[in-house]
């Protein structure tokens, strides 16, 4: 029931957002350039990588050595709004569709955050990752690395068709109100390091 849950409510959604698609897609291309889309491998279910789609948000300002500047330098106004609204996670409705992804699970993260986590918090990959989870409606980014592990690994351990419309009702709440959306004193979110706190 989850899987046809996903597939007819992310059709459904790309059917009716398309225009809307189509108008982010130009805009994104007029204010910061191609690709339109960003592309990253990150690890789905069982840790199986798989490659993720979003909306660009960042520019691909660089230093003088040719490093990617921080993130809080590459975000601009526009890309902030992006990443506010969510309208940056839209095209991983593709990724749904694809059945690389869940409307809701907990969210993917980097591959090279795998060898750091402790047997527990790799549970979390027990499902498919999610375009937006439990960890997502009770803080987001707000939220310590180890809060938020321990909500993805209650989602893995209580999942269920119900919880997961309380889950997207709460999203749509969560987006409007643009809560939790980086961490204090940062521009998204620091880096896992394998120790689970903030950073």
């Amino acid at each position: 029931m989850k899987r046809l849950f996903d597939v007819v409510v992310a059709l459904c959604a790309l059917a009716l957002l398309s225009p809307l698609l189509v108008v982010l897609s130009l805009l994104i291309r007029r204010r910061l350039g191609s690709p339109i889309l960003f592309r990253q491998v990150r690890p789905g279910k069982d840790g199986k990588p798989f490659e993720m789609l979003k909306f660009r948000s960042m520019t691909d300002a660089r230093d003088t050595d040719g490093a990617l500047l921080p993130d809080a330098d590459r975000l601009t106004p526009f890309g902030q709004f992006l990443r506010s609204t969510s309208l940056d996670e839209l095209p991983e409705l593709w990724n749904v569709l694809k059945g690389d992804m869940s409307l809701v699970g907990p969210r993917p993260l980097l591959m090279e955050y795998l060898p750091l986590y402790s047997p527990e918090q790799a549970r979390r990959h027990e499902v498919r990752p999610g375009v937006t989870g439990w960890a997502q409606v009770n803080g987001r980014n707000a939220l310590s690395w180890e809060e938020k592990f321990a909500l993805d690994i209650w989602y893995v351990d209580n999942r269920s068709l119900r919880l997961d419309l309380k889950i997207i009702v709460a999203t749509i709440g969560k987006v409007l109100k643009r809560s939790g959306i980086s961490a204090d004193g940062e521009a998204t979110m620091p880096r896992f390091d394998g120790r689970g706190g903030r950073s």
